[in-house]
């Protein structure tokens, strides 16, 4: 696997295509991270960490709405292995006018773009979603 990020993204996505209740995700911190951010923003009901070390799992528990379509629209990939995406806190992204959300890698964590300009950093735009 050479992009962790991607590949969380993909199974959230083929997940939600299948209309999968829940998907299982190879743990990593960054990974756990970008799922509390999901979780904290709306995207995803709920999510958990399973196993002992050397399989840990996260549970990604997907969210629809009413109309029985996933509650994220579209997930991009923004910095990809060949060519970074780096940003200073006034070219950091606005999603979907302030709709969407991109996650950005800082020196303060993995965080969104609202608290990333609220805290004055930039960083390595991780994806975007909305």
């Amino acid at each position: 696997m050479l992009d962790p990020v991607s590949d969380m993204m993909t199974r959230i996505r083929n997940a939600g295509l299948a209309r999968h209740s829940s998907t299982r995700i190879p743990h990593s911190k960054m990974k756990e991270r970008i799922a509390q951010i999901l979780k904290d923003e709306g995207y995803v009901q709920d999510f958990e960490v399973s196993g002992e070390v050397p399989k840990k799992e996260i549970v990604v528990h997907l969210k629809y709405n009413d109309k029985h379509r996933l509650a994220i629209n579209s997930m991009r990939k923004v910095s990809k292995s060949g060519c970074r995406s780096y940003a200073g806190v006034k070219e950091i992204p606005m999603i979907k006018q302030g709709l969407g959300v991109a996650i950005v890698s800082t020196s303060k964590g993995i965080i969104t773009d609202k608290e990333a300009r609220r805290l004055n950093v930039g960083g390595e735009i991780l994806c975007e979603i909305w």
